[in-house]
């Protein structure tokens, strides 16, 4: 499972004369720095592509508040769907749930109309926009059953001492919330960051996030392939996720359990 990875980090230290002259699962002789600091300040001739640097920047400007804002009206979505009754209460939950298998491409179009009518169309807030709405589905559905688990009781013992919904979900839901926190969050960050048809889609030029950018950098220019810019290009656009489900993976793994059992 590491080779690949091990060939990418010897080709990405390699000069071009090395890649073609020798064997890929051989270090480098000399390690050459110079691909992974073009890959990060200039990955190609031109202004469109300016290096990982501003994509690295776009990316976060879109993951952060759209990681916040699912998260937040999905726990919220959940809380209201197992806490409280209202009519046809299993029917919307069955409509939100329909919305995890709702594919990319169906509402492509929807979306594109949407965002030109608010004004948003092209731009890095109508991405986060795009990633809160599609991510809805999953957040609600995991909250939802995590907070199956959870005992009725705390939240009528919460009401008789005179609290309300939103103080309820404040003071009593959220804090008890951390592992599934942590799935949702590593879900939506990771979903997001590898995300490459939404944004080669509803962006351009340089609001682009960083996947799209790879793909620039990748399919620019002609004649001898610079394998070791490709290499940097595609290790440094990984590193946030795999930091991710290297720190928390197990708490992943745990948050997931913890929804599993009801009792």
């Amino acid at each position: 499972m590491l080779i690949p990875l091990v060939v990418m980090i010897f080709t990405s230290f390699k000069t071009l004369p090395e890649i073609h002259s020798g064997n890929i699962f051989i270090p480098p002789s000399t390690p050459y720095p110079g691909a992974w600091s073009q890959a990060w300040s200039q990955a190609c001739v031109g202004v469109e592509c300016p290096g990982l640097r501003r994509f690295y920047l776009n990316t976060f400007l879109i993951v952060v508040p759209a990681v916040i804002l699912s998260t937040l009206i999905g726990a919220l979505n959940g809380y209201a769907l197992t806490k409280f009754d209202f009519p046809a209460k299993n029917v919307i939950f069955g409509v939100i749930l329909f919305g995890c298998f709702t594919p990319y491409q169906a509402v492509l179009i929807p979306a594109a109309k949407t965002l030109s009518i608010i004004g948003l169309s092209g731009s890095i807030g109508g991405l986060i926009l795009i990633h809160t709405i599609y991510g809805l589905p999953f957040t609600t559905m995991f909250f939802r059953n995590y907070y199956v688990t959870v005992p009725s009781e705390l939240v009528k013992a919460a009401k008789i001492d005179g609290a309300g919904f939103f103080l309820i979900f404040a003071y009593i839901l959220i804090p008890i919330s951390g592992p599934m926190i942590v799935v949702v969050v590593i879900w939506q960050f990771t979903s997001i960051w590898n995300d490459f048809l939404l944004g080669s889609s509803f962006t351009f030029g340089l609001n682009a996030p960083i996947m799209v950018a790879v793909n620039n950098i990748v399919n620019t220019g002609t004649g001898d392939r610079p394998y070791n810019l490709h290499m940097a290009v595609a290790i440094i656009a990984a590193i946030p996720t795999l930091t991710v489900y290297i720190l928390a993976g197990k708490y992943f793994v745990r948050g997931l359990m913890a929804g599993s059992v009801k009792g």
